[in-house]
């Protein structure tokens, strides 16, 4: 509430004075409605939930089916979310079959659809050194895009090493 205060009467015999108000808010009602705004904001608000990948991993011990290299798919992620790849067995020093590609709807989007009207085939999905977590969360994104049931993620071997080493 607020309170007027009114300054004492003059003396007998003097001049009378303008009174002099002292005006006082009483602020505990506004902080009170402050904090009970807040605090329903806060309990009525949703908050964001993370969203979470399902990847399907095989329990111990169970029985894996063998893919044969001839249907396989390799992608090898690399810097700057460039993507080469290759269909089959690593070529070794042909540098010529391996491909290079982009995260882009025409780059590797396009390229999961192509392979996915292949009967049997698998990606295998191997990162290097030089690829980012996001490289990463864009493949797997887009193996559940395109629907892609079967694949792999692949540490990355050898092999993959010097291709990618004589491909640059």
């Amino acid at each position: 509430m607020a309170d007027l205060q009114t300054a004492a009467p003059a003396a007998k015999g003097t001049k009378p004075r303008a009174k002099k108000h002292a005006f006082r808010l009483d602020m505990t009602p506004m902080v009170d409605l402050a904090f009970l705004l807040l605090t329903f904001f806060m309990l009525t608000t949703t908050f964001s939930k993370p969203t979470v990948m399902e990847v399907a991993m095989p329990a111990k011990g169970s029985e894996t089916s063998a893919v044969p290299a001839s249907k396989a798919l390799t992608l090898l992620l690399g810097k700057d979310s460039r993507i080469q790849y290759f269909f089959g067995e690593n070529p070794g020093k042909n540098t010529s079959a391996v491909h290079s590609t982009t995260f882009a709807a025409n780059g590797l989007r396009k390229l999961l659809l192509q392979f996915r009207q292949k009967a049997g085939g698998m990606v295998l999905i191997k990162a290097t050194d030089e690829a980012s977590y996001q490289s990463m969360v864009d493949a797997l994104d887009e193996m559940n895009i395109t629907d892609t049931r079967k694949y792999a993620l692949v540490d990355l071997d050898q092999a993959d090493r010097n291709l990618l080493a004589t491909y640059r």
